[in-house]
């Protein structure tokens, strides 16, 4: 069987083919991206440095992605930045893991940030205090008259670890 040019030349021609025909029917029959329609409401996903220590957390939804980034220190901050001018951003701190297993579900009311420029793609937030690491973070931004909202924790905004050098 193996010894016919014609059945090994199927067998290596017929998983490109299948491959192939997987791309070209995805690119036919696919779901297209449509820009956002101004009124309607988007999910921004938070990327995978939100969930550890990294001091950044990316939003991202298609062209539009946010970057939080927590600064500490004698004024605290919360800093936003955008891929593309926002009209406007609010953002809530809900209560902390301690704080819902003592039965409060408190949700501190939204805050808008402070543009920070004429361009509308950084935004401030002071804070009162350094956020807690196992509080959630509720966003919503408008941008070009679509709202943009994502829930994401704080572990991002703990300090990095740095190992002491010797």
């Amino acid at each position: 069987m193996f010894t016919n040019r014609h059945v090994i030349v199927a067998l290596l021609v017929a998983p490109v083919m299948a491959i192939l025909a997987w791309f070209a029917v995805g690119q036919l029959i696919g779901e297209r991206a449509a820009p956002a329609q101004a009124g309607q409401s988007y999910p921004l996903l938070a990327q995978s440095n939100c969930r550890y220590a990294s001091g950044s957390c990316e939003l991202k939804n298609a062209e539009l992605w946010l970057r939080l980034e927590a600064h500490s220190g004698a004024s605290p901050q919360l800093r936003l930045t955008a891929s593309h001018p926002l009209d406007g951003v609010k953002l809530a701190v809900s209560a902390s893991a301690e704080e819902q297993s003592a039965g409060s579900d408190v949700t501190a009311s939204p805050r808008a940030l402070n543009p920070r420029g004429d361009d509308g793609r950084t935004w401030v937030l002071p804070l009162p205090g350094d956020l807690p690491t196992d509080a959630k973070l509720q966003l919503v931004a408008r941008a070009a008259g679509a709202l943009y909202f994502a829930e994401t924790g704080t572990a991002f905004a703990a300090a990095p670890k740095r190992e002491l050098r010797r």
